[in-house]
């Protein structure tokens, strides 16, 4: 998950573009690997704060309550996800729903207790509930929380919290006190908004105590602060008007431009039909009418003639090809499925004969002999239920394969694209085997910018590259090779006509005998259970259709570089 990306978009009031990002990763989170909770869990956890923030606060709690519940079922208490708590105990808040607020807040509390803005949340509830001292003690315990962490910004909230909270209380002297020190502290941060409130608070304060002077004092600060919230918004509203503007005469250009250019287009198909208005003319005055008619006559029945023989023709290669293509398949998903196949009927064949001994031996009694055999029917129920999940594996494999797509092609980044399925794909593998390791170099070339492609599929094809090149590595660095440092390298850089993009490991290599068949339908040098054989062929028919082309080098005990090019247009 691009956590910053989704921040900066978020903060920015762009919910749309966040909630793209969110569901994006969402499903990233999903096909990569099933038991990825922790990575779904905080999609759903960035979805629910968008329709927070846009409202929609049915939603916000349908999504936060998944993340939690994703959360749990990881097992992962991470310190990230207080804040779906919290989220969820503020729309409680909101509609005074106060029980069910609490009990999210002390949840988001107990995971974060030292990031302040937990603990303003309970100060908030309990403030709501009329218990008034309990929510002074954790606005206080909220500020110390702030000051060890340096967050002034949130300190500002508190004081503010804290000090409206003694007002209520009528402790006017402390109330001030705390007021005071907020205000200067927004001042000195320029903290709009709360210099609003810290200046609200003093005036209320010294109206109750009968100071006019002060009181108006504080008056004109708050107006003060007022203006410039206002000014800042108008400032932001000219800037939007101003680049409506530009924008409208943008469209202007662009529509007069395309208006000059379809004259242009009209005139030159002019011109062509003029030509061959002339040309035809000058023909028929120049040839004798008689001779045209008998040799154009024969032309045409030569041509029809050799046009039936070359459909013929045309049909029979077409149905070869589609016939040798279909066996070639047809032999590579029996060959693949066989093997699972025949360990399953082995198998259960075996626990077939186990099961009428094992009746054998309850009818005589012999405990020890009924133990030993069920425990080989169980260690074969696994055998063959691993064997069954290697079909299932082939089979999905399979539809994938035969799926067309159905995306359509945007512009994209395609530096962003690849730096984020790299990272995404090396903390899969690390969050699966926490042993796995590996050194990882990039080197993007940013005059690429935006070129059209299909996302979803180029992002396929990224992922299934760069879990080849982490296994490759890792297989090599099980050999404890003195001075060997596992390492994979993306390069991307742009030429006149197409963009390349090269993944490159230091692993054992490809041997030469294999390297025609890698782009082959369930060709694989993974050990069996291990892979389908069917990654690289999809990958190879994806960039085809993109345009493209995939190649690769390899040297056996040194690595391998795979390289995609895509055009430009």
């Amino acid at each position: 998950m691009q956590r910053s990306i989704f921040w900066a978009l978020n903060s920015q009031g762009n919910y749309p573009k966040a909630l793209e990002l969110a569901f994006s990763n969402l499903k990233i989170a999903e096909v990569l690997k099933y038991h990825n909770l922790s990575s779904m869990a905080l999609a759903y956890q960035f979805i629910g704060l968008v329709n927070r923030e846009m409202e929609d606060y049915g939603n916000a709690i349908v999504h936060l309550r998944q993340s939690i519940h994703l959360q749990k079922e990881s097992g992962e208490m991470l310190e990230d996800y207080f804040s779906a708590y919290c989220s969820v105990a503020a729309i409680y808040l909101k509609f005074n729903q106060l029980d069910s607020a609490l009990w999210y807040a002390r949840i988001g509390h107990e995971i974060s207790p030292k990031s302040g803005l937990t603990s303003a949340l309970v100060g908030n509830v309990y403030e709501a509930m009329g218990r008034n001292e309990m929510a002074k003690a954790y606005y206080k315990l909220g500020i110390q929380a702030t000051k060890e962490r340096n967050n002034i910004y949130l300190q500002a909230r508190l004081y503010n919290n804290l000090a409206n909270l003694l007002y209520k209380m009528r402790d006017i002297d402390s109330s001030i006190y705390y007021a005071s020190f907020s205000l200067q502290m927004c001042q000195k941060y320029n903290f709009g908004e709360f210099i609003l409130d810290a200046s609200k608070i003093l005036m209320r304060a010294f109206e109750l105590r009968k100071q006019p002077d002060s009181a108006l004092k504080y008056v004109k600060v708050m107006l003060d602060a007022k203006d410039t919230i206002f000014s800042q918004a108008r400032t932001q509203q000219a800037l939007l008007l101003d680049f409506n503007e530009k924008q409208r005469r943008q469209e202007i250009v662009t529509a007069k431009e395309k208006y000059q250019n379809q004259l242009r287009l009209y005139g030159l198909v002019g011109l062509i039909g003029i030509f061959i208005v002339l040309a035809a003319v000058l023909y028929r005055n120049n040839l004798n009418r008689k001779k045209t008619n008998i040799l154009l006559n024969k032309q045409k029945q030569e041509l029809e003639s050799a046009l039936i023989k070359l459909k013929s023709t045309q049909k029979q290669l077409v149905q070869s090809e589609k016939m040798a293509s279909l066996g070639e398949l047809s032999a590579g998903i029996a060959h693949e499925i066989q093997n699972p196949l025949n360990f399953v009927n082995n198998f259960s064949e075996v626990n077939k004969e186990l099961l009428v001994e094992m009746k054998e031996e309850i009818k005589k009694g012999n405990i020890d002999e009924i133990n030993a055999i069920a425990d080989d029917v169980i260690s074969n129920e696994e055998k063959i239920s691993h064997h069954g999940k290697r079909a299932d594996a082939i089979v999905k494999g399979m539809l994938q394969h035969s799926r067309s797509s159905v995306g359509v092609k945007e512009p994209t980044n395609i530096n962003l694209l690849t730096d984020e399925y790299l990272r995404l794909v090396y903390h899969g593998l690390k969050a699966e085997a926490n042993s796995f390791n590996a050194t990882i170099k990039t080197d993007f070339d940013n005059l690429i910018g935006k070129i059209n492609i299909i996302p979803q599929d180029i992002g396929r094809v990224l992922l299934n590259l760069f879990n080849n090149a982490f296994y490759a590595v890792n297989e090599k660095n099980k050999k404890q090779i003195h001075g060997y440092e596992p390492t994979v390298t993306v390069v991307t850089k742009k030429s006149d006509n197409y963009i390349t993009i090269a993944v490159i490991d230091n692993g054992n290599g490809i041997p030469q005998k294999t390297i025609d068949k890698i782009f082959q339908p369930f060709f694989t040098t993974k050990p069996t259970g291990q892979g389908t054989g069917l990654g690289l062929s999809l990958s190879y028919d994806i960039i085809k259709a993109h345009g493209g082309e995939i190649k690769v080098n390899t040297k056996e005990n040194e690595g391998s570089e795979f390289i995609i090019e895509l055009p430009l247009t």
